[in-house]
């Protein structure tokens, strides 16, 4: 690890005022000091900001929920609130790591998690994400739990986050201050393809800091589940999952929103797939055709293509389940 210079922020005055200088915000710290060991972060200043007043989830105006940036995974995934309108949120932030990374991770933080393809965490290896330019040592190298889909001939690199495919399917919104000001971005444009720029994965421009994230009231008679399939039961990352939040009325969709998570580079939706669900009777049929069409545009490398199956039986499966008792076998 490089030497690097430490301070404390007691106000978001000054956290962004110390990121003038280029400085990296710390919180939970479970990506960035990892990082900073394997010297794939090297900051020259880090900037404590767990003492923002940032941790608050609370009801919006709106009806709906806004957790604080601050907010620790642990605490939203066991908020009554959540648990009880949003159910796929604690779901996919309790199979997510183990509980005392939970406890510290943050919610800010975890909208920012870095792949973990081991060609990004080894400076030893090629990676354009890493180092712009250098290569993609992933494509064909060891790419068994890497992405199908949003991939680029620059990076295949998946995006690792439990939370933030069920954000996406509750269609949230993050809010971010900045120099210029404050500004609100729906989740579904915060994330970035790799394209030709890998390394860009987000919209947050630097200086920028995470305030919060909004969650909408949760539709009338919505039902929700999180699935994810994996190795191993226990502190495994994805290799494919599903956030289902669905409305369904006299046997038929009104309302479905799906988002996959470990086979995209950023957590996935496809709004056709929700569009030739809705108005339509929850079957399995309608079922396999939606995962038809979300997987359609997969592009396996040499070990992964086995994702693009597991990928729609994990699909239909949530969809079964959020559409009958939504107990999970």
């Amino acid at each position: 690890m490089n030497a690097f210079t430490f301070s404390r922020a007691a106000t978001l005055e000054e956290a962004l005022a110390e990121s003038s200088d280029g400085a990296t915000f710390v919180a939970g710290g479970t990506t960035l000091i990892d990082l900073m060991k394997l010297d794939v972060e090297v900051p020259a200043k880090v900037v404590d900001i767990n003492h923002l007043p940032l941790t608050g989830i609370t009801l919006t105006a709106a009806g709906g929920l806004r957790i604080g940036a601050l907010a620790r995974n642990s605490d939203v995934a066991h908020d009554a609130t959540v648990v009880r309108d949003y159910p796929v949120l604690s779901e996919a932030l309790l199979s997510g790591a183990s509980p005392q990374l939970r406890n510290m991770a943050s919610t800010g933080g975890n909208l920012l998690q870095r792949t973990r393809c081991l060609y990004f965490r080894d400076p030893a290896y090629a990676c354009n994400k890493r180092a712009p330019g250098s290569g993609c040592s992933a494509i064909d190298g060891f790419n068994r739990n890497l992405a199908i889909l949003g991939t680029s001939e620059h990076c295949i690199a998946t995006n690792p986050s439990d939370q933030n495919v069920a954000l996406t399917a509750l269609e949230a919104t993050v809010q971010m201050r900045g120099s210029n000001g404050e500004r609100t971005v729906p989740i579904s444009d915060f994330f970035l393809l790799p394209g030709a720029t890998p390394e860009r994965e987000t919209v947050l421009e630097p200086g920028e800091l995470i305030t919060s994230v909004t969650l909408p009231p949760p539709p009338a008679g919505a039902r929700s589940t999180y699935l994810k399939l994996r190795d191993r039961a226990s502190y495994e990352f994805a290799l494919a999952s599903a956030a289902v939040v669905a409305v369904v009325a006299g046997g038929s969709f009104e309302r479905v929103r799906i988002a996959l998570g470990g086979v995209g580079t950023k957590p996935w939706r496809n709004r056709d797939a929700e569009t030739a669900l809705e108005g339509k009777p929850a079957t399995s049929e309608n079922f396999a055709l939606a995962a038809q069409i979300i997987l359609r545009d997969a592009t396996p490398a040499s070990q992964n293509a086995f994702k693009i199956e597991l990928a729609k039986r994990c699909i239909v499966h949530a969809l079964t389940l959020v559409t009958t008792d939504g107990t999970q076998p």
